[in-house]
């Protein structure tokens, strides 16, 4: 079945993806919204050139004014080059930035008006008004000093920044055949060591995890995030290619 990549897509009945299809570089980005009652969760914005595509596709699916948090998962330009317009569409004066301290003290220069929800100091976690808990994991230097992935426990999905992503020509946002080495050959170009990430894929150990969302790459669910995980134990990459 071709998918509408034009369109916001539905992943579970309160996710969508509101990303872009990137034809030229063959890095996709995928921001995310999560629609919680009446309160929404924008994860990585996206970059300044794709900003009309990207709000196009979350006002298919919210009202922007009810976007209350913006989840960083680090301080890239295509994560949230785009992030200090979005402020001004968004227009909440409620709104919060949850992001790493490492990663605060560097969107900051964005000219950020919002409030930042370190979340280092609020021990990793935020709730909702609804009561629905995202808990935050620290993945130091994955690719950068103050990155995070973030698990939403009422549906079992991690919102996962650039760990687990993909690279490729031929793309889908959903998983294929070509997923493992798309993932492989992404975190060779951009992690910087076997040991660093190993370290941090096995924290996931004690999550029940049904579905990855990374910011490049494929959705991965059901059997595969097992797959994938236990795959990127395996991947030497940055240092360990260079000092071969």
């Amino acid at each position: 079945m071709k998918i509408d990549y034009e369109n916001a897509i539905t992943i579970l009945r309160d996710i969508y993806w509101v990303g872009f299809e990137e034809r030229d570089t063959n890095l996709h980005c995928n921001s995310y919204i999560l629609i919680d009652d009446n309160e929404a969760v924008f994860f990585d914005t996206g970059s300044i050139p794709d900003f009309p595509t990207i709000m196009r596709k979350v006002l298919e699916v919210v009202d922007f004014k009810t976007v209350s948090l913006i989840v960083a998962s680090h301080q890239d330009p295509d994560v949230c080059g785009n992030m200090v317009i979005v402020e001004d569409v968004v227009d909440n004066p409620d709104l919060k930035i949850a992001a790493h301290s490492n990663t605060a003290r560097l969107i900051r220069h964005y000219g950020l008006k919002s409030d930042i929800y370190v979340v280092d100091n609020h021990n990793y976690k935020i709730t909702l008004k609804s009561g629905r808990e995202l808990e935050f994991i620290y993945a130091p230097f994955l690719h950068s000093p103050g990155a995070i992935v973030t698990y939403d426990k009422k549906t079992k999905t991690l919102f996962s920044g650039d760990l687990f992503g993909g690279v490729s020509k031929e793309w889908s946002l959903f998983e294929d055949d070509n997923l493992l080495q798309n993932m492989k050959a992404f975190h060779q170009l951009y992690m910087p060591s076997s040991k660093i990430l190993t370290s941090f894929l096995n924290k996931l150990d004690s999550y029940e995890i049904e579905r990855i969302l990374p910011q490049h790459g494929s959705v991965i669910e059901g059997d595969s995030v097992k797959k994938a995980i236990e795959f990127l134990k395996s991947v030497p990459c940055g240092i360990d290619l260079i000092e071969k």
